[in-house]
Parts: C-alpha cells; structure tokens; sequence
C-alpha cells in the first residue's frame, strides 16, 4: 500500500498493511528541508518541497498545506507580525474586530485573490503535481471558534459569549462561509483532506461549546463533506469535557492532544472514529528516548484499538531528535 491507499482504508475500516502515519510537521518541516520559518510560511513552493523532504525522509502517508493559522485573518485586514524563522502572529491588541460594528461591513475575501489563503490553494495544486496519488494532500482551515477568536481577539470573544451572544452567532456565520470557500478552493486545487483546526474550542466550557460552537463546527464539517472532502478536527488542549461532541462532527479523523487520553477519546466517540494521536510533543516525543515514543504509542494504539492512526498530540516541536521521528515510523509500520 502507498500513503494514500493505507490513510483511506483506515478510514473506511479495511485492512491495512500498516497504521497510517499522520503527524503534524511545521517547524520541524522547515529545519529539516534547512528553511527560514518564514519563508516557509509565505512561499507555497517552500512549503512544499519541505514538506516533501520530510514525507519522503521519514515516511510519512500525507503531506499538509498547513502552516500559521493567520492565513484567512491576513486576508481579511487583521495586522500581522512577520518574523525571519517563526510563524506569523495575528496583533491581538488591535484586532481587526475590535470594533464589533466593522462585522456588518466585513467582506469575505476571495481565496484566489492573490493573498496569503492563495498561496495555500498553489500549496494544494503543487501537492497534486509533485506527489500524484502517492500520498495523500492536507488542505486545512480554521474552525469558527478559532478564527473568530483571531479576528475579535481571544480575551474579548470570550466576554461575548456572555455580553454579546448574537455577535458570536453574527460572527461564526461569517467565518463558516468563509473557510467552506477557502476549503472549497483547496479542494478543487488538490486537497483531499482538509483539516480544521479549532483551538480556542478547548477553552470554553461544555455549555457554550454544544450551544455555540458546536453547531457552527457541524455546519463547516457538513459543508466540506458537500465538497467532496474528508475532515482531520484537530483541537489543541484539553477537550476531555467536550469529546462527546467532537465525536458527534462524523469527521473522518479526530486528533486528541496528549491532555485527553485516547481512552477516554474512545469511551465517548464509539468503536468506529479514527483516533490520531496523542503523545506529548514536548515531554515524550523531543525531550524522550526513541523507547519512550515507541511505548507511549503503544499504550495510545491499545486504548484506541484498531481504528487509529499515529501521530502526536500536537505538532511536531522545533528540535525533536530524528531517532524519535524513526521511532514513531517504526512503530507505525511494524502494526497493522
């Protein structure tokens, strides 16, 4: 089996020659290809050649358009901060919905207008030319919790939820349309996948998550199904008290970060979710021993059982020793 076929019949729950081998990489990416972050972040063909460099070096079953989160932000006005060799940073003082009023005039930008969300679309179609049905292509978008947080600032998304309930709805219908258009885009360039990151759905409790961002993340997942694509949910944090609800998405794959045991992952989501994770990137997979990933992966395999696929908890950090990443291909393709 190549990367693809082994990532879609995992998928489908058909035999596999090996667990598929799925984690995310960008920074680690961008040093092991010998990159400037920065450049990796703002030049598709960077992106994907380091991508590809790193696939191909370690044997991984998918390469990913994925880089910062402040790609659709930039796009629509949002001030961000570029650096030499670390991920762009959205200026949260002077957020671009500061001002709640500007919402009503705000217009989704245009996926192939030439900005930051075009050159992930020119990621997606380079993937296409370069990897053909080898692996399988990433595209990737925010999640309504995630970019609104990053077009109102974090700190005062979450004083409306209680001041200000019908901005929040106001504001996840905007961003919902406009990912579906950025998904939609990625999709028609190459993209098979498309993950969705939604981080700030970890810091809000149950009670807001199933009335507010659970509808919104339901409605994003159905739209890309529409489009003809799968769905990687990758919520970073904690999610232990929102798992029900994740499951419930019907995404093709779920990540758990290390803070939510697989276990439990497995306990609230059903025998058929694909489960992908969870060891820590930080503790176990840089600062461990090749042992200490090889175990750590196999105590995540016997939790999630045989509809799982491996990879960490969150993205493969800076520095992260080599003989780790082997360790974790190694485990990968020695299980099935």
């Amino acid at each position: 089996m190549n990367g693809k076929e082994r990532i879609i019949a995992q998928i489908k729950g058909l035999p596999v020659d090996s667990l598929p081998l799925m984690p995310i990489t960008m920074m680690f990416a961008a040093d092991t290809a010998g990159v400037k972050y920065g450049n990796y972040a703002s030049d598709f063909r960077v992106l994907v050649d380091a991508q590809l460099k790193t696939a191909e070096k370690y044997d991984f079953d998918y390469v990913s358009c994925i880089s910062d989160p402040a790609r659709e932000a930039a796009d629509c006005g949002a001030t961000i901060e570029y650096f030499e060799d670390q991920p762009p940073a959205i200026v949260e003082e002077n957020a671009l919905l500061l001002d709640k009023t500007k919402l009503a005039t705000l217009k989704i930008p245009d996926p192939l207008g030439g900005g930051r969300m075009t050159d992930r679309v020119n990621a997606a179609a380079l993937f296409r030319e370069k990897v053909g049905n080898d692996k399988l292509i990433e595209g990737w978008v925010e999640g309504p919790c995630a970019e609104a947080a990053d077009l109102r600032g974090i700190n005062n998304l979450m004083v409306d939820f209680y001041d200000d309930p019908s901005f929040v709805i106001d504001l996840f219908e905007f961003v919902v349309e406009m990912e579906l258009r950025f998904a939609r885009a990625q999709i028609e360039a190459g993209a098979e996948l498309i993950g969705v990151g939604d981080a700030a759905a970890s810091l809000i409790g149950p009670k807001f998550y199933e009335k507010f961002v659970l509808p919104y993340e339901k409605k994003l997942v159905d739209g890309i199904h529409k489009l003809g694509g799968m769905v990687r949910l990758h919520i970073c944090g904690n999610t232990r008290k929102i798992l029900a609800g994740m499951g419930s998405l019907k995404c093709e794959i779920v990540d758990l970060d290390f803070l939510s045991p697989i276990s439990e992952g497995r306990a609230m989501m059903g025998p058929d979710q694909v489960l992908l994770g969870n060891i820590d990137p930080v503790r176990v997979l840089r600062d461990g021993t090749p042992k200490d990933v090889w175990n750590e992966i196999e105590k995540c395999h016997k939790e999630a059982g045989k509809r799982y696929i491996v990879g960490a908890g969150c993205e493969v950090a800076r520095n992260t020793p080599p003989e780790n990443i082997f360790a974790m291909r190694d485990y990968a393709r020695t299980h099935a």
